[in-house]
């Protein structure tokens, strides 16, 4: 039936569905844009298709375990993932190359990721995972006095000393490049040398006269330099630059991989074996030792249980006071002991009195000597020839003495024997 055919209210109801069914695909096809925009956006956040990255490779003996897309990390974050990796030509001396990024954008609102790898201090640390062989790349922070960031969003410009010289604000300008003397030794670093006169002037007498250099303020959003280690100095950063001499060689700090270090394991075990068994051999001979040393310390225990039993009798005599006299002196040392202080003590009192009475009879005595000795004194210097007749009296008895050895009948009582 043609539309034409139909009545004006079913023609009415009928463009009033259609407008409706239209309207309904209108907003499903729009829901639909939507979603597949929001999935884009977050997968495109989720693989940073749109973060500027910095480009780093490394050189690794064995390439076990990491493959492409594995994460990047520095300092427990990851910030990137594995682009490729690739066996180097025979005759080289290299075996594996593996090609990394780092993003720029860091989402913790600090400084981007790349500028926390520095020439110095910055390497590729290659760790195990799991048991199963798995490892990852884990990026060390860049350290050091003498080190520089690799990356830079900072365009390095040449420069004359004279263009130099002629700069408004020489202290917001900053060397690009290492500056070195003659003897090789570093004289004016990047990032820290700023182009006043001073400095100028011992570009100058070095004989150099173009330099690079970049403005602190001339920021980009992206990475413009990246730094060259055999000029030393940074050179402009292309980023759709593929080739190797675009991207930064980080050393490569390899770990054996968990089945050579428990190779390595199994073979020091099977080296000690022999050792272990030989000292469980002799830990068995001590066991035996001991054993042997146990029963004939039960053997010594049991005889000596008598000699306890025997001092544990004579310590409980000993127990109370005075128990130790008692039993060395007997039952009655106690009265005994008593009864001879008891004496001493009064044989004491008695030599005491006896001694006093004693001092003074000897005091009397010698008074009298005294008054002996002064009367004789008296009588010496009375008679002065007392002395004289005292001697002659003893010369004379000394004669007769002598006359009676001579006398023929006493003779005899003065012979001396043979």
């Amino acid at each position: 039936m043609a539309l034409q055919d139909l009545t004006p209210q079913l023609r009415t109801r009928l463009n009033k569905a259609e407008r409706a069914v239209g309207w309904f695909v209108f907003l499903a096809a729009a829901l639909l844009l939507a979603g597949f925009a929001y999935f884009l956006q977050n997968a495109a956040e989720r693989k940073g298709w749109f973060l500027v990255k910095a480009r780093f490779y490394t050189y690794v003996n064995n390439a076990g375990g990491i493959n492409v897309g594995d994460p990047v990390v520095l300092m427990g974050f990851p910030v990137g993932e594995v682009t490729r990796i690739a066996a180097m030509p025979p005759r080289t001396p290299h075996n594996v190359r593996i090609d990394f990024v780092i993003n720029q954008v860091n989402p913790y609102g600090a400084a981007p990721y790349y500028s926390y790898v520095w020439n110095q201090g910055s390497a590729v640390k290659m760790d195990s995972m799991d048991f199963l062989g798995k490892r990852g790349l884990e990026v060390t922070r860049g350290s050091g006095t003498n080190g520089v960031g690799v990356y830079t969003t900072r365009l390095p410009r040449p420069l004359t000393l004279a263009e130099a010289r002629a700069l408004p604000d020489p202290g917001l300008w900053r060397l690009a490049q290492h500056v070195f003397g003659a003897d090789s030794n570093l004289l004016l670093r990047a990032w820290t040398t700023t182009l006043d006169e001073s400095n100028l002037t011992r570009l100058a007498d070095l004989k150099i006269e173009t330099i690079e250099a970049f403005h602190m303020t001339d920021n980009s959003k992206q990475i413009v330099g990246i730094w060259n280690e055999a000029g030393q100095r940074y050179v402009p950063y292309h980023h759709r630059n593929l080739d190797e001499t675009n991207a930064y060689e980080l050393q490569a700090a390899e770990a054996p991989a968990i089945g050579d270090q428990l190779q390595a394991i199994i073979a020091q075990v099977q080296q000690a074996l022999p050792n272990v068994l030989a000292l469980t051999n002799k830990l068995a001979t001590v066991l035996d030792h001991a054993a042997d040393a146990t029963s004939n310390l039960n053997l010594t225990i049991a005889g000596t249980q008598p000699l306890v039993r025997n001092f544990t009798a004579i310590s409980a005599d000993l127990r109370g006071q005075g128990a130790l006299g008692t039993w060395v002196l007997g039952s009655n040392s106690s009265f005994q002991l008593a009864t001879a202080l008891t004496n001493a003590n009064t044989l004491m009192v008695g030599v005491d009195t006896n001694l006093n009475t004693l001092i003074e009879q000897v005091g009397l005595t010698l008074d009298n000597v005294a008054s002996i000795t002064s009367n004789l004194n008296v009588q010496v210097q009375a008679n002065s020839n007392l002395l004289w007749g005292i001697s002659k009296t003893v010369r004379d008895t000394d004669d007769f003495i002598q006359g009676l050895k001579h006398h023929w009948l006493l003779r005899s009582a003065f012979k001396k024997k043979q």
